[in-house]
Formats: C-alpha cells, sequence, structure tokens
C-alpha cells in the first residue's frame, strides 16, 4: 500500500473518534468524560442511598437514585441536563449525590472550552475530504502535491487542536478530581470516562495521518522527480 493512501484511513479513524466524544452525553449517553458516584449510608433507621452523575461535553445526565429505608427501596428516575455549552455543579447533581459543598467543584469557563472537540472533529473532516484527492485517480502512482500539502495543513491544525483538547479533558478530570478529594472527604468517587481515551486515539490518528502524508509526498517526489513524460514533463 502506498503511503498517501494511508492518510485516509487514519484521517478517517480520527473523524470518527472526534465525533463520538463530540456527541457524548448527553447525546450519546454512553460516552462521557469521567463520573462522579456516591453511596451514602446511615445507621438511623438502617438507611442508604446511592446515586451518580456521568459528565460530557454538553452536559451531565443523573442516573436513578435509589433510597433504602429500613430495608423498603425507593427510586427516583434519572434525568438528564439540556444540551448547552458550559455547565456547572448545580443543585440536581448535589441533590444526586448528596453532597453540599462542591458548587465550585466544575468550572463553567472550563467546561465550555470543551467546545473544541467539535471544531477539531469539523477540520478533521475537512482534512479527509482533501486525502481522497492526494492520489491520482488516472494514474494511481502519482500524488498530487496541492492535495497533499492542503491535507497536511488542515490536519495539522485538527492535530495541535485535538492535542490542546485531550490536555483540557485531562486537566478538567483532574482538576474536579482534586476538589472532590478535598471536599467530599471520602463519599465520591471519580472515575475516568471513555470520551478521554477516544480524544487520545484520534489525537494520535491525526499525528500519524500528517506522517503518512509527509513521507508519501517526500517518497514519490524523490521517485518522480527523476521520471519525465514523453513531451518533457514532469508528472506532478
Amino acid at each position: 500500500m502506498a503511503l498517501p493512501s494511508i492518510t485516509p484511513f487514519f484521517l478517517f479513524v480520527a473523524f470518527l473518534l472526534l465525533l463520538l466524544v463530540s456527541l457524548s452525553l448527553p447525546i450519546i449517553k454512553s460516552i462521557f468524560l469521567f463520573q462522579l458516584a456516591a453511596d451514602a449510608s446511615a445507621s438511623f433507621l438502617d438507611s442508604s442511598a446511592s446515586g451518580q452523575v456521568r459528565f460530557g461535553v454538553w452536559g451531565y445526565c443523573i442516573s436513578a437514585i435509589t433510597v433504602e429505608v429500613i430495608g423498603i427501596d425507593h427510586e427516583t428516575a434519572g434525568k438528564c441536563s439540556s444540551p448547552h455549552l458550559g455547565y456547572q455543579f448545580d443543585s440536581d447533581i448535589a441533590n444526586a449525590l448528596h453532597v453540599e459543598d462542591l458548587t465550585n467543584a466544575i468550572s463553567r469557563a472550563l467546561s465550555a472550552v470543551l467546545v473544541l472537540h467539535p471544531i477539531a472533529c469539523a477540520l478533521t473532516f475537512v482534512a479527509l475530504v482533501t486525502s481522497l484527492f492526494i492520489t491520482r485517480r488516472h494514474s494511481p502512482d502519482t500524488v498530487s502535491r496541492p492535495a497533499a500539502l492542503a491535507t497536511m495543513g488542515v490536519a495539522l491544525l485538527a492535530a495541535v487542536l485535538t492535542t490542546i483538547s485531550f490536555l483540557l479533558d485531562v486537566i478538567f478530570v483532574a482538576v474536579v478530581r482534586h476538589k472532590v478529594d478535598n471536599e467530599a472527604n471520602g463519599d465520591l468517587h471519580l472515575s475516568w470516562g471513555n470520551a478521554v481515551w477516544l480524544a487520545l486515539g484520534a489525537t494520535i490518528a491525526l499525528w500519524c495521518s500528517i506522517v503518512s502524508d509527509c513521507a508519501g509526498v517526500c517518497a514519490f517526489g524523490r521517485r518522480f522527480r527523476r521520471k519525465q513524460a514523453a513531451d518533457g514533463r514532469y508528472y506532478y
């Protein structure tokens, strides 16, 4: 397989992963950045309560809350926030997790920066479209330099934005974990979501596409610089 033909594959993988992250919870409920879970109990009346909240790019979803008193279970239906840009730790989340002192655990400004994910996804799609024109249809052994350079430029911008997005995901979850550990006194448990690792996979795929594009252009450039058509013109 020629190197330029690998570039669209890497870009397609990156686009698919970024699309999943961009449509994360509350749109696609199985994809999320992190999860907070609480399991509180009290000896009085032998009561306990449990619940969990998952957070995505556009909001959060609260799972069904189960309260048990003297062996009798009562379950409250879960709900999701409406998709919007930027969110914070509000009263609904506090009630679901049975905590009160975490109002500043999530920064609305930092959560709003997660909008970089769909922007990077859009750029990756543009790079994917241009990459389809790298190899000439009438002559599969030649490379279209304008298409290759356009793909490289857009893919580079997408890779930088995706890398920044991934780092912001890690910082976002790490900041929440730090505040939860300091203020929740062990009542809450944070676990990483799959969206962070999908963003990492997209980052790797994008940088691989750039390397593939560069290697293909250089290899084919050296090969066809020495090969001329019968009329003396180069193939590219």
